[in-house]
């Protein structure tokens, strides 16, 4: 998704420069594309993934760490 916002930016033109800043990192790489402001890093296993809660839209603010069950 990140890859997505940044075809978006060209169709503009291109930058000089592109800073990322992110709510959750949780450090997995398909492109070499790292964030510059990070709120918080996790690190997670193959079976988890992260929910972000906004008080706007969710009644609060927070992080969530969910995982299956095997």
């Amino acid at each position: 998704t990140v890859r997505a916002a940044i075809d978006e930016i060209m169709d503009f033109g291109r930058p000089r420069r592109i800073k990322l800043c992110v709510l959750v990192d949780r450090g997995e790489r398909e492109l070499p594309i790292e964030p510059n402001y990070v709120g918080k890093r996790v690190a997670l296993r193959k079976n988890e993934w992260v929910e972000v809660y906004l008080k706007e839209t969710d009644a609060m603010d927070g992080i969530v760490i969910l995982s299956k069950r095997r």
